[in-house]
């Protein structure tokens, strides 16, 4: 064998060939046969937008995806491991205006260049499944789906406050404000009034908020608990009453929603939004009143910079009218109240809210308190008292504890339509237009007659002409004729089409799905697909994405369920099973930019050491979930470790010799129980929570065993040829050229890739030995080997006969012995 293995290991050469093997093949597309009786199993990376070059967080998170997809064909799964593009956005649009080249021709071009990227790095995607979400053939079902939408009542064109980032020259969720600020470009954003495409998630809120029960995680499975929480957070579920105060010399009324109606009592005035009706009607003619509305409409939305930014206000000169006691009460605009929350009005309790008690002793307000503490006194001008208690200055309702005030207090308002019970979410319906070019064209056609009108179903795709050029301000399609000019589909009066497009997390909200039957040209998805292949089994992405993109694709694939498209028993109600958020890439301890000089190029460590090296520091260098700090020196370890391995070839040359002396029967048990010992630690990792440090360094300290294991004879041979197959298959998953060769070179029957998982023989973990750790006075001492059935006498005796241990037991004696058979024997001693 000497003979054909190269002094080094060629890592391009190898690559480059198995690359080639692996496509001839076809081994890493999924079968659509009905008669494949293989169980399915969808693992699916998030797709990445293809900005022209991969960086290290694209190559960690696909490497991880391919681990389990290889794993799991190995265990005898029918495995779909689709790849696409995330391919519209505001990116590709400041590019082109950057180059002056339009989208479409730097979108395509970028595709090109990382699909090679990603074919360089092994990675076994079913690349006949690609798509890319710019092509018509892709948008034009979720057209479809909007207009379905339309029909249902479920989208619809509203007024409303939206935030406004003046760079990227258009609206943004309120999920896309980070901290105040543009989630693509951190700008402070502003806010407008603007005409707006909304969907209905709020319908969805319930649902959205129970099945979240269902994807818990359980030993590596489901979703993370933090992803979780942070969705229940955001849906924000509430009970509580809803309250309907008067408007002075006004029939309109004031509406807010509570949770503690037991307070409503001790109001002494109310807070209403900058963008609230009522305090626009209080500006006018005020300058001053204007100015801080203006100020007001800059400020972060989010509510951790709510809660500790100064809070300002003006009195609006309205009063409105206490729903019980009939009194007035002053109405203030306040900074603290958001219009995108409840109604954009909050009743203000100053004696048991704090920071309504802080606005109050700023603009000197009154504070009247309406609860007190169960047990003892409270200082109402000290601070709010905010726990529930016994009412007082509350009329009828004094005496009642909050818990009974809430209920009666609530089924008087109800009783005289001065409220009711209710159940608020803090979610709010999912905002999907934008006004850029580069996104998918909205499904619209507004005639002057008509109104807003769907475009029929024979007009789709509606086709977003690819060869405008963007310059920085208002989209290019506001002035392209070709585009903007069409008939009424109703009445056949000349109309024009929407300008505006759809926020780009309306194509990754479903693209899972389409992956199933991606060339389907008769419907959005196949429902003998979706039965075959949805939900996805694993999922891997940034939990960066844990309010955005999971949210909507949780929504968009209930109403794809509820369309008819696939019923709950074919898709399910989720769309991903589980959930792995893989941790960031740093290096010099934060995330690598472009900007702080700190990144790493992926093909420059590919070009070095090979693209298996690569996937191998990055699977090794942290557990998944954590964020992996960039290490030159592990790079080259890793690279050093399969070089090794590659070396471990070499003890096969030649033939055994000594066929008829007795093998040292001792050695090579040994040798099998560290090879399947492995096996099983391996399998464990990948079975329970995909622990791949865990497992790679069980793989090199297997490698150690058998660098140090001498097969001089024929058992010795075959045991070492036996641990050398397994680490090679085990290797697969994680460095797939490499271990592709070495498995050819071991002469095995079938390509290495297209492998059995190795299975663990039991009888080779059986040990007629074992080790046990002797601790004194709960400290290590050393270590005792017993034959496995030996008793606790058995032990102490093999411990005091120890030298090394022995030492720590002179002039003691022994006050108890504790055995934990197979692992430990701890002795308790005091001094003679």
């Amino acid at each position: 064998m000497s003979e054909q293995l190269n002094e080094y290991y060629q890592a391009q050469q190898v690559e480059d060939k198995w690359q080639r093997i692996w496509a001839d093949l076809g081994c890493d597309q999924a079968s659509d046969a009905p008669d494949d009786a293989r169980p399915g199993y969808y693992c699916l990376v998030m797709f990445p937008y293809p900005s022209g070059n991969l960086h290290m967080g694209h190559v960690r998170n696909y490497c991880l995806g391919d681990a389990v997809a290889r794993y799991k064909r190995m265990q005898g799964f029918n495995v779909l491991h689709p790849i696409g593009w995330d391919a519209f956005g505001l990116p590709a649009e400041n590019a082109a205006i950057k180059h002056k080249r339009p989208p479409a021709e730097w979108t395509y071009a970028n595709i090109n260049q990382m699909r090679g990227q990603l074919k360089r790095l092994g990675l076994s995607y079913d690349w006949s499944r690609e798509i890319a979400t710019c092509h018509p053939d892709y948008y034009r079902w979720e057209q479809w789906m909007f207009t379905k939408l339309m029909e249902k009542g479920l989208a619809y064109q509203a007024e409303a406050e939206v935030n406004w980032c003046d760079p990227c020259h258009t609206v943004l969720a309120n999920e896309q404000v980070v901290e105040g600020t543009c989630w693509r470009c951190d700008t402070p954003v502003i806010k407008k009034n603007l005409k707006q495409w909304f969907i209905r998630i709020t319908d969805y809120a319930e649902e959205l908020l129970a099945d979240l029960d269902g994807l818990s995680c359980s030993d590596g499975g489901g979703w993370p608990e933090k992803v979780i929480g942070m969705q229940r957070n955001w849906i924000g579920k509430s009970k509580g009453t809803e309250v309907s105060f008067g408007l002075e010399n006004s029939g309109e009324t004031l509406d807010i929603f509570t949770t503690r109606p037991d307070t409503l009592m001790g109001v002494t005035y109310m807070a209403v939004a900058a963008a609230h009706p009522l305090a626009k009607k209080a500006a006018e003619g005020n300058s001053e009143l204007t100015a801080f509305l203006d100020e007001c409409s800059k400020i972060s939305t989010k509510e951790a910079d709510v809660e500790t930014m100064e809070k300002k206000g003006m009195d609006t000169g309205f009063y409105a009218i206490h729903p019980i006691s009939g009194g007035k009460i002053p109405v203030w605009v306040a900074n603290f109240v958001l219009m995108g929350y409840g109604t954009g009005a909050v009743m203000s309790v100053p004696a048991h809210d704090q920071r309504d008690f802080e606005f109050a002793k700023k603009y000197g307000l009154n504070i009247k308190q309406v609860i007190a503490p169960v047990d003892g006194d409270w200082d109402i001008e000290a601070a709010a008292f905010t726990e529930a208690g016994i009412l007082l200055n509350s009329a009828n309702f004094d005496g009642l504890s909050s818990k009974e005030a809430k209920k009666s207090i609530t089924e008087y308002l109800a009783e005289n339509g001065k409220g009711s019970e209710r159940v608020q979410y803090r979610l709010r319906d999912w905002l999907v237009s934008r006004q850029r070019y580069w996104g998918a064209p909205i499904p619209v056609i507004h005639c002057d007659d008509c109104g807003a009108v769907p475009v029929p179903e024979n007009q789709l795709p509606v086709e977003l002409p690819t060869d405008l050029q963007p310059t920085g301000g208002a989209s290019p399609l506001t002035e392209c004729e070709s585009f903007k000019h069409a008939d009424c589909p109703k009445c056949g009066k000349p109309a024009i089409r929407e300008l505006d497009t759809f926020d780009t997390f309306m194509e990754s909200s479903w693209y899972m799905n389409r992956y199933t039957s991606p060339r389907n040209q008769d419907a959005m998805v196949d429902a003998a697909a979706i039965a075959k292949w949805a939900p996805v089994d694993q999922y891997i992405g940034g939990v960066e994405h844990a309010v955005l993109h999971l949210l909507y694709a949780r929504f968009y694939h209930k109403l794809m369920r509820d369309a008819g498209l696939f019923t709950s028993e074919q898709g399910g109600d989720e769309p991903f099973k589980n959930l792995l958020t893989q941790g960031m890439v740093l290096k010099d301890g934060s995330k690598m930019s472009k900007s702080k000089g700190n990144t790493v190029d992926p093909n420059a460590i590919i070009e070095r050491f090979g693209a298996d090296t690569a996937r191998l520091f990055t699977l090794f260098a942290a557990p998944p979930e954590k964020e992996l700090e960039w290490n030159d020196a592990a790079v080259e370890g890793a690279h050093r470790f399969l070089k090794r391995v590659w070396r471990l070839l070499e003890k096969l040359d030649g033939e055994p010799v000594d066929r008829d002396t007795e093998e040292d029967a001792a050695a090579v048990k040994a040798l099998r129980l560290d090879i399947h010992a492995t096996i099983k630690k391996v399998s464990h990792a990948f079975e329970h929570g995909f622990a791949f440090n865990v497992a790679i360094a069980a793989l090199m300290e297997l490698s150690n065993s058998l660098q140090a294991f001498e097969p001089q004879k024929e058992a010795g041979h075959a045991a070492f040829r036996e641990g050398l197959q397994a680490l090679a298959v085990m290797l697969i998953p994680f460095v797939p050229h490499f271990a592709c060769e070495i498995g050819e070179r071991l002469g095995m029957n079938n390509i290495a890739v297209l492998s059995d998982w190795p299975q663990v023989d039991e009888t080779a973990l059986v040990q007629d030995e074992i080790t046990l750790v002797v601790q004194i006075q709960g400290k290590k001492r050393g270590e005792i080997t017993l034959p496995k059935d030996a008793g606790q006498d058995d032990a102490l005796a093999a411990a005091q006969s120890d030298v090394s241990i022995a030492k720590w037991l002179r002039d003691m004696q022994i006050v108890k012995v504790i055995l934990v058979p197979g692992r430990l024997l701890n002795i308790v001693v005091r001094p003679q």
